[in-house]
């Protein structure tokens, strides 16, 4: 075990997180490398499919009067925020270029609502619109980088979407750093930056910090 690497997250753990890291025999230092803002929405009408990618919508959404029939999501995550919110989940994919396909073979006639940030990306719209598939957008909160200049390098930094990557980087280089990243969609923004990326099995904050801990034990 490594145990002088130092780690950096890119937004705050929780205890149990912090305690995967710590246990590891790791040092890790921690922000939020972006800040989200909620919008205010009100709706009082019927949507037949909604479309979430991130936790962030759902929470933006669940007090806004919508009466959501089918919910399609990104992430066990926001799946999990959901179904907690007794919202019915029918389909969810490991990033929303998966979710678009399942769309286009499932349900190409059907018309969405897609709930998402200001900083969305364009593979899902891009994909449902070169198929004619009827999408609607509504942006229902904002997210805002909250860029840091650190004086040391890190071993490894813990990436959870292309923003906190944009955000890391407009201050601070990865150098020799190993980037874990959260999903191939944050390590594609990596990519413009570094090539030594390793990318978590499941999209999930706790199994970013798995790889991590992984990679280190087994540096000498």
């Amino acid at each position: 075990m490594n145990a002088t690497a130092k780690i950096l997250s890119t937004k705050k753990l929780t205890i149990a997180q912090k305690e995967l890291v710590l246990n590891a025999g790791l040092s890790f230092v921690e922000y939020d490398a972006i800040k989200i803002n909620l919008e205010e929405v009100f709706g009082d009408r019927e949507i037949e499919n909604a479309i979430f990618t991130s936790k962030n919508a759902v929470r933006a959404v669940q007090d806004s009067g919508y009466d959501i029939k089918k919910c399609f999501c990104v992430g066990t995550t926001t799946k999990n925020v959901l179904v907690e919110n007794g919202q019915n989940v029918v389909e969810t994919a490991q990033n929303a270029s998966e979710l678009a396909e399942i769309i286009v073979k499932r349900y190409k006639s059907d018309s969405f609502l897609f709930f998402c940030g200001n900083l969305r990306r364009d593979e899902l719209p891009h994909i449902l619109q070169q198929h004619n598939i009827s999408l609607e957008e509504q942006v229902v909160y904002t997210t805002n980088l909250n860029t840091k200049k650190f004086n040391h390098n890190f071993d490894g930094v813990l990436f959870f979407s292309p923003s906190t990557v944009q955000s890391y980087i407009s201050e601070n280089s990865l150098d020799e750093g190993v980037a874990f990243c959260i999903g191939n969609t944050t390590a594609s923004e990596v990519r413009k930056h570094s090539d030594t990326i390793i990318i978590a099995n499941k999209p999930t904050v706790a199994n970013v910090i798995v790889q991590a801990v992984k990679y280190f034990k087994n540096v000498d």
